[in-house]
């Protein structure tokens, strides 16, 4: 009995052993990807799994990118911080200058002896998450523009033979069609983001001063000049005449688009996959409008989308499985499915140049509109927009341009209240963060 009961024990120490030995260490990853997109997080984070044994990444969906960036913060606090936090852009300069809360990609990397250049990432993309050392802070994960996104069908139905280029253009096909029936013409998502902050570098004049804060954290908003006011008024009038319909804040406006209500929306690259996946009809992208009377325009649109934060206070080894995980997501034929899949901006150089070898861009027309927009030459006003408190911003140029359309203002007057309540914003934070 005695020598059966030793056997049995030896057998389970045999079972447990390996086991704890080879135990992984899991990398716990909060993120907003919903819907198809959610799925491709999902994806990712399988196949990297897969890839080896020592490691676990586990995403989580945390809801929007501002309720995840508000759990994380709270959770920081207390000490439960995830190891990687998907944070939009407009964040940004919030996160840059958290500093005891965050650890710079590039030192996470180093740190963990994995192979990192940031001369591999799309130029236009890396500098807008680097330091002005030249460090880069977080991994720019999944960056996305602003594109003009229309349906064919419905634009061949009404009559309307060329893509629309110019703002004038898009107000003659949204007539057409208008009269062919369609009770949405045109809409757009994130408003601030297409029709201020894209709209302002498409046009190569500032947003904000000191080259969109990107010089300094005395800067000040400046998206209330004559052409601003006069793109405000253009679009009031559409919607007056039935030919903009205003579907809500954030990315609303999406839904309308794919499910066919809306012929032509201003949004997000990123929709490319959602279209692709849902929509039953023929659709199109194509480059942001703008006005061609306008000096130095279409220049380039500024970046979107979100990049990946390291969270401090985690272990050598946790940082070592975070650090491997990017070296996966970086690699050429990784980053360039995910670029084909979702419509964001290519992560890498190298991923850029498989896509195009691969001749993906012949075969889906428009998906390399993105990349063209964002690799043309940058200027100080072109660069990208980095504030403090930009995701206040956000909600109070929402807030002012619902009242446009709602015909409650003149576009002068709510663009005016706007970079003055958003000033209040950026003082608040320049004082908050003067050390």
């Amino acid at each position: 009995m005695k020598k059966s009961l030793t056997a049995i024990t030896l057998a389970a120490c045999a079972l447990v052993v390996p086991l704890s030995s080879h135990a992984q260490t899991e990398i716990q990853w909060w993120h907003s990807m919903g819907g198809a997109l959610g799925e491709w997080v999902n994806d990712l984070a399988k196949d990297f799994n897969a890839t080896q044994k020592d490691y676990k990444v586990v995403p989580t969906f945390k809801g929007s990118y501002d309720e995840s960036m508000t759990a994380a913060i709270a959770a920081f606090r207390s000490g439960n911080a995830p190891h990687i936090l998907q944070v939009f852009e407009v964040g940004t300069a919030t996160m840059m200058a958290s500093k005891s809360a965050i650890v710079p990609v590039g030192e996470v990397m180093k740190k963990a002896g994995v192979t990192f250049d940031s001369n591999d990432y799309v130029p236009a993309v890396a500098g807008y998450y680097t330091a002005p050392n030249g460090q880069m802070l977080s991994f720019p994960f999944n960056s996305s523009t602003t594109v003009f996104h229309y349906n064919k069908d419905a634009l061949k139905a009404a009559g309307v033979d060329n893509v629309p280029t110019t703002w004038p253009e898009v107000a003659l096909a949204a007539a057409k069609l208008k009269a062919n029936g369609h009770k949405c013409p045109f809409t757009t998502s994130w408003v601030s983001w297409t029709q201020l902050e894209s709209f302002s570098a498409w046009h190569n004049v500032e947003f904000a001063s000191k080259g969109n804060g990107m010089k300094g954290l005395d800067t000040r908003l400046t998206f209330n000049t004559p052409l601003h006011v006069r793109h405000i008024e253009n679009l009031a009038n559409m919607s007056k005449q039935g030919l903009f319909v205003y579907k809500g804040r954030g990315n609303a406006a999406d839904a309308t688009f794919v499910s066919g209500e809306c012929a032509m929306t201003t949004g997000s690259s990123a929709l490319y996959g959602n279209i692709k996946r849902n929509a039953k009809f023929a659709s199109g992208i194509g480059a942001l409008p703008y006005y061609p009377d306008v000096p130095g325009a279409p220049q380039n649109t500024v970046i979107g989308g979100a990049s990946l934060w390291v969270m401090s206070g985690k272990k050598a080894d946790e940082y070592k499985g975070v650090a491997q995980f990017f070296a996966h997501l970086s690699k050429a034929d990784e980053a360039a499915k995910s670029h084909q899949r979702t419509g964001y901006l290519p992560l890498t150089k190298a991923s850029y140049e498989l896509t195009e070898k691969s001749n993906f861009y012949k075969q889906n027309p428009g998906t390399d509109v993105s990349v063209t927009q964002m690799i043309r030459k940058t200027t100080d006003k072109s660069r990208g927009i980095r504030l403090g408190n930009f995701v206040q911003i956000r909600a109070i140029n929402d807030e002012e341009l619902e009242q446009v359309w709602a015909g409650k203002k003149s576009a002068k007057d709510a663009l005016d209240t706007a970079v003055k309540r958003g000033n209040e914003q950026l003082e608040r934070f320049q004082k908050a963060n003067k050390g």
